[in-house]
């Protein structure tokens, strides 16, 4: 830990103050505030925390100027190509890479925990036919603690552990049933027999009546889509899990409270907007209305799926996308679909457009996933879903890694108020 400090000087009063400046082992420095209000009794202010660390984590680290994006270390290019989702989760969780056994171990505890507890049917069928299964989501995530309340001691090591795996396991079979709810559909058992992506597909799209064999192109695919959404900083909803768990809150409240962030059309429904936007869009020849429209600030209209609130550079998530697309839609769905030559051709537009350029509003993850998603026979509103399902192992690593801190305090951010000053109660009648 570094122990060089900076001066704050209040050009008010003259005071000066010494604050430490933190360093981690990559990114730029922080400078240590947590004193400041004692010492001052000034706030600092910073809408949207963009200049704020909040905590010291091992997990994730993102490079936005030069488009880096590393798990534990590990380059997610090297991941994307080469591990497979659970692999990763264990990662994230447990810091390092597993060996052969110790993978073997993970699969098959993941595997024990991924049924449901049948009452929790009844609670599914309560919830209206046409219900967004995000809904679905946030209310059954949230009420697993109502259903697995042995392992809830926040303090012992080996509850967190049991709640994090069952979070994993059980996420996608929850996610597969709020699928089959919303189409009327009965729901399906997971199969232990299958990995854990070709698992979520034969509970997604199997049905009593037809056998359902995913095919491995589908199941890679997807795969490839955990691991890019498996975890990414201190984003928002992250952030919402690490300060709901803050609280004491037990995991599965914390989680449910991260889905419920996620579900933002400026976070996880993002992909959701891309296929919107390319389906208001059309053809190839209104890109550049479209364009125009997107230059025009007194517009509503928002080229969705470009630019990200940390990368200033091409987001290495898309750059993996890209070429899986190619390959999916070649076997999977048909070559000249509309929307990916539609999205091929605006990427190619804004990218040599001096306005998108000097922004540097490059194509995120979210403008290809939904892409993929929509091959892959998911539907729109499953694409959030899907991202959650992704997400629930980067929310357990950082609420594990949380709830083993020694320093973990309540978060309480503060404000400059803008109300009224103090006035006196009138009563009604001189009013």
């Amino acid at each position: 830990m570094s122990t060089e400090t900076v001066t704050v000087i209040n050009n008010l009063t003259g005071e000066r103050y010494e604050l430490p400046l933190r360093q981690g082992t990559l990114g730029p420095p922080a400078v240590d505030i947590s004193s400041l209000y004692q010492e001052s009794g000034l706030l600092t202010y910073d809408p949207g925390f963009m200049s704020t660390a909040s905590c010291h984590s091992s997990i994730t680290y993102i490079d936005g100027e030069q488009g880096i994006l590393l798990y534990r270390g590990y380059p997610i290019e090297q991941l994307a190509a080469k591990a497979s989702f659970l692999e990763v989760a264990y990662l994230l969780i447990y810091g390092e890479l597993p060996t052969a056994s110790e993978l073997a171990d993970f699969e098959q505890v993941i595997r024990r925990h991924t049924m449901l507890n049948e009452n929790l049917k009844s609670f599914l069928n309560g919830f209206h036919y046409d219900a967004h299964p995000m809904a679905i989501l946030v209310g059954v995530v949230g009420s697993l603690s109502a259903f697995y309340h042995d392992s809830l001691r926040i303090n012992d090591p080996r509850h967190r552990e049991i709640s994090a795996h069952r979070l994993i396991a059980k996420v996608p079979t929850i996610a597969a049933a709020a699928y089959k709810h919303s189409i009327g559909e009965p729901i399906i058992y997971p199969r232990n027999d299958l990995r854990y992506c070709a698992n979520l597909l034969h509970m997604m799209f199997a049905t009593p009546c037809e056998e359902y064999r995913p095919s491995l192109l589908a199941e890679r695919a997807l795969n490839l889509l955990l691991i890019l959404h498996a975890d990414h900083e201190q984003n928002a909803s992250t952030s919402t899990v690490r300060l709901a768990a803050s609280s004491g809150a037990n995991p599965f409240a914390c989680i449910a409270a991260g889905i419920a962030s996620l579900w933002g059309p400026a976070h996880g429904g993002a992909n959701e907007a891309v296929i919107a936007m390319l389906t208001e869009i059309g053809r190839v020849e209104n890109i550049p209305k479209y364009i125009a429209k997107a230059k025009d600030k007194d517009d509503p209209f928002r080229l969705m799926g470009f630019g990200h609130r940390v990368y200033k550079n091409y987001d290495p998530r898309a750059k993996i996308l890209r070429e899986v697309c190619h390959q999916v839609l070649g076997e999977l769905a048909d070559t000249n679909n509309p929307l990916f030559e539609l999205a091929m051709r605006l990427e190619e537009i804004a990218l040599s457009d001096d306005y998108f350029i000097e922004r540097r509003l490059y194509p995120n993850v979210d403008f290809y996933s939904g892409i993929i998603y929509q091959a892959l026979g998911i539907p729109r509103n499953m694409f959030t879903v899907m991202f959650a399902v992704a997400r629930t192992v980067g929310w357990v690593a950082h609420w594990l890694e949380m709830m083993s801190d020694p320093n973990n305090r309540i978060g309480r951010p503060r404000q400059i108020y803008r109300g009224p000053v103090k006035r006196d109660y009138l009563p009604i009648s001189q009013r």
